[in-house]
């Protein structure tokens, strides 16, 4: 059973805002891969490419946790083109949002995800946790914790953790493995530490990987080295 936390650039369309159908697609196989190995698969989906409530309230008069509350209903829409694309592949699909919205999609309930992953069905969390000022990050370092999840699998836009941020420091040393007190200690810019540290209580393991490299999901499943795991 694994819990990967998808970004929501990683379903932008080519200009970066709003959802991509080429995007939907490919990430949507990229699942399918690892759940016909017969994977129990939750997905934390994130808002980004449609709004990020932090970036919105400081450029405008909303509040901040009103704009954190919109941020969320941007992955609920997320998450419904991620399952009717993966539905549309043939894989049994549900969402579960942490804000009630009864018309389209369930609330989240631990027991009714665990059941709908032992009955094969692939979950997307959406909402985050469903309060402001808590990012998706954690969300997915929680639900990982709630449904018992062999490792956290977070999906990024470069090929693991980087001393710097690889686009601007092109000699920045990439690490293979990293402890979580490290991560911690260094501020290493992989996820937020409360969820860093969320996994390190619920020995959860972290792997970070490149989500637009072909296949690299099913390999990390398949005990590859691929990212950078973080135990």
């Amino acid at each position: 059973r694994i819990q990967l936390k998808l970004s929501g650039e990683g379903l932008a369309a080519p200009d970066g805002f709003g959802i991509g159908d080429e995007a939907l697609r490919r990430v949507a196989a990229e699942v399918k891969d690892v759940h016909d190995l017969g994977v129990q698969v939750a997905l934390t989906i994130g808002g980004g490419n449609i709004l990020r409530g932090g970036t919105f309230a400081s450029e405008s008069h909303i509040p901040e946790a009103t704009a954190h509350y919109m941020g969320m209903l941007a992955t609920v829409m997320n998450a419904l083109a991620l399952q009717e694309t993966l539905e549309m592949l043939g894989v049994d699909t549900r969402v579960m949002s942490s804000i009630a919205i009864a018309s389209v999609c369930e609330p989240f309930v631990r027991r009714r995800c665990i059941s709908h992953l032992e009955k094969h069905r692939v979950v997307i969390l959406a909402a985050g946790t469903g309060r402001p000022f808590v990012t998706t990050d954690t969300a997915a370092a929680l639900s990982a914790a709630e449904i018992g999840a062999d490792a956290l699998l977070k999906a990024t836009q470069v090929d693991g953790v980087y001393s710097a941020d690889p686009k601007k420091v092109p000699d920045a040393e990439f690490y293979h493995q990293l402890s979580y007190d490290r991560v911690i200690n260094e501020r290493l810019k992989v996820m937020d530490l409360s969820a860093v540290d969320m996994c390190q209580r619920n020995h959860i393991p972290i792997v970070v990987f490149n989500l637009h490299k072909p296949g690299n999901m099913k390999r990390i499943i398949q005990g590859e080295a691929v990212g950078t795991v973080i135990q």
